[in-house]
């Protein structure tokens, strides 16, 4: 799995079928800064060559491609989220009870 950009992606695909624009949309509101046109759609491109999702043209709107996991990328997503917790889940742990004793965790 390469990045923290993929794992996102397939993360919130894994909610839901998302557009580019949604899914950049949502990252944004988890960090903070919404990715570029230039970011997101490589990203998108390299998930799709490597078969982790596809991308279906919207009925209503044919310029909109709708991106959802495929089964290898169900499978991909199951295992980038093992691997990110193996790597970073206490470290997770850890950087909430310090933001929880300083006050500013939401």
């Amino acid at each position: 799995m390469r990045g923290f950009l993929t794992f996102q992606i397939l993360w919130e695909l894994s909610k839901t079928p998302m557009n580019g624009q949604q899914i950049a949309q949502q990252i944004a509101k988890r960090r903070g800064t919404k990715p570029t046109p230039g970011t997101i759609y490589p990203a998108l491109k390299d998930l799709k060559d490597r078969g982790l999702i596809e991308g279906a043209k919207e009925e209503r709107d044919r310029r909109q491609v709708v991106y959802r996991l495929t089964e290898a990328g169900e499978e991909g997503f199951v295992d980038a989220a093992r691997y990110f917790h193996q790597v970073f889940g206490d470290l997770a742990d850890e950087a909430k009870v310090i933001v929880m004793n300083v006050g500013d965790c939401e």
